[in-house]
């Protein structure tokens, strides 16, 4: 008995296998594709601040209530965040830290603003969701920190 069901299973398991195999070779390619899809939007509000510099500090005053920061230190912080963090994480460089700095920002700004719209607050958590993913479980293999940390690892370890 069995022996007929170690024989029955044996063919959908050995298919089971292969294709999580097949899976797992695309996680560093979902792994890229987070940190770039996540980047991208941060990248581009960054990057829209810095256009109009006037109208950033007039809805940091106005518009955005951020906690615990005065809107003349909230605008300049968040800003340096959007554009400097999204370079980290989609090069895959510090990508945790990249990934919970920019966590903090998306949060803040769900915080800051007194109306979210349910479509805006749908993609601040994707996100979210996506950051929470790369800060637990790294930036991938396809990444600056898999080729960099191992070299700073030996160059930090004491002479024997």
């Amino acid at each position: 008995m069995n022996t007929r069901l170690a024989q029955a299973l044996a063919y959908p398991l050995q298919w089971w296998q292969y294709l999580c195999a097949a899976l797992d070779s695309l996680q560093p390619l979902a792994a890229l594709a987070a940190r770039a899809y996540v980047g991208h939007a941060f990248f581009l509000s960054g990057l829209t601040k810095i256009r109009d510099w006037d109208t950033t500090l007039a809805l940091f005053a106005d518009e955005y209530k951020v906690p615990l920061l005065p809107p003349a230190l909230a605008a300049p912080l968040g800003t340096a965040g959007e554009l400097v963090l999204p370079v980290l994480l989609v090069l895959g460089l510090g990508g945790r830290f990249a990934a919970l700095g920019l966590s903090v920002v998306n949060i803040v700004a769900v915080l800051s603003l007194q109306e979210v719209l349910p479509v805006a607050l749908q993609q601040h958590t994707l996100w979210g969701s996506l950051l929470a993913g790369i800060a637990i479980f790294g930036p991938g293999a396809w990444s600056l920190e898999r080729i960099v940390w191992p070299r700073i690892k030996n160059f930090l370890q004491p002479v024997v």
